[in-house]
């Protein structure tokens, strides 16, 4: 639990005074919002997107150092190929869980035995309203990755231990991977599974 020093402050009444799609793509929205937050009154660019999952893929929880399924792949953004989990949008009228399964299959070719939710984030509230949602996935069996036409990526499984490392050490940078394999490191510490 976080220490508080002092009583925080009552949030400022915020309004919202007007709202305008300013871009319409296939994945997200723009709209340029004004807004009444207390006593500032002003302009927010705002990035409006359905939503994410994001798969752990682990393929035996039981085992002292599980394997984890990490995918790597190009990122134009960004310049490079990555390292990172799978992940994707939600598309309309499909359940978080869903989602998780089709992106799984899809982009690795991997089915899971079991499922379960593990915790949801925002990627960058400043400005984004996009909430990720992530699975763990175990009891991994291999198949056939049904891509789609503009992604490319290679699969590997590594020991959790080598993953956790790679972020420490700056070689994984790409967040979700980063949040999600820190906090399931941290939870089978803190609640270990029977291992065999």
């Amino acid at each position: 639990m976080l220490a508080m020093t002092k009583r925080p402050k009552r949030p400022a009444k915020v309004k919202l005074l007007s709202s305008k799609k300013v871009y319409a793509g296939p994945v997200f929205s723009v709209f340029t919002d004004y807004v009444q937050e207390g006593d500032y009154r002003g302009r927010r660019d705002v990035i409006r997107h359905p939503g994410s999952i994001v798969v752990l893929g682990v393929e035996e929880e039981s085992a002292r150092d599980p394997r984890i399924l990490l995918e790597r792949q190009y990122r134009h953004v960004v310049g490079t190929r990555i390292w990172e989990l799978c992940a994707g949008r939600i598309d309309p009228g499909e359940s978080q869980l869903a989602a998780a399964k089709r992106e799984l299959l899809e982009e690795t070719g991997y089915t899971a035995k079991n499922w379960r939710r593990a915790f949801r984030f925002y990627a960058s509230p400043g400005f984004l309203d996009e909430q990720m949602h992530v699975f763990i996935a175990s009891g991994l069996k291999r198949g056939e990755a049904q891509p789609e036409e503009d992604e490319q990526i290679t699969t590997r499984l590594i020991p959790l231990s080598r993953a956790v490392e790679l972020v420490v050490s700056g070689q994984i940078y790409d967040a979700k991977t980063m949040a999600a394999l820190l906090w399931y490191d941290r939870a089978r510490r803190t609640k270990p599974v029977k291992r065999r």
